[in-house]
């Protein structure tokens, strides 16, 4: 084993430990702030992999993308709503608390399944090692994918015109007109109607 296979394996084992700390920690963790924090320790975690495989494109992508954008949103709109409310335990709970544990052991029996019986020996037929990336996912994106591409656009500028209307759902209420009263040393205040009528009848 060479150095670099070496520095390879360790890179890769601090990764893996970095992502499934960082995501069990968003899953138990009961503030909600730190496991969006977690989350982006995620995001980073997977961006290194990418790294490892050479993809330096989508390693950019993942932080620009995930870390930058979508994990800043998910922090935003967490401490904008964040509302510490008493909730009440809800009657039969410890069923959806199996059942969820049942589907998670579930689909982790089936993804051990897919690592171990998949054949990860090198394949000496691969294809020759792409030089720019970024070229050869541009020439994807503007011809065999443009579709899904364009796509994507009108969906993600639906979603920010989404995201405006929300913001802008509540109605500004109206300014009350007040009525200014103009007060200066050579005029007195008047006199309340009630009193002065009082006066009068007492003098009468």
């Amino acid at each position: 084993m060479t150095l670099a296979e070496g520095v390879q394996i360790v890179s890769f084992g601090i990764l893996t430990i970095m992502m499934i700390g960082a995501a069990l920690g968003v899953v138990l963790l009961s503030n909600i702030v730190h496991s969006a924090f977690l989350l982006a320790g995620v995001f980073l975690s997977i961006s290194g992999m990418y790294i490892l495989l050479n993809g330096d494109f989508v390693a950019a992508a993942q932080i620009l993308i995930y870390v930058g954008a979508v994990n800043v949103l998910i922090l935003f709109a967490i401490m904008l709503v964040n509302k510490r409310e008493d909730f009440s335990q809800i009657p039969g709970r410890w069923i959806r608390k199996v059942a969820t544990a049942v589907v998670c052991f579930g689909l982790f029996a089936l993804l051990s399944t897919m690592v171990l019986v998949t054949p990860w020996s090198e394949n000496t037929a691969s294809p020759a090692v792409i030089g720019n990336t970024v070229v050869e996912i541009g020439e994807h994106f503007f011809s065999d994918f443009l579709l899904p591409f364009e796509l994507a656009s009108v969906l993600l500028l639906m979603a920010m015109v989404g995201a405006i209307i929300l913001a802008r759902r509540d109605l500004i209420p109206e300014p009350v007109a007040k009525q200014e009263t103009i007060s200066t040393s050579l005029t007195l205040p008047e006199r309340p109607r009630e009193l002065t009528s009082l006066g009068e009848s007492s003098e009468s």
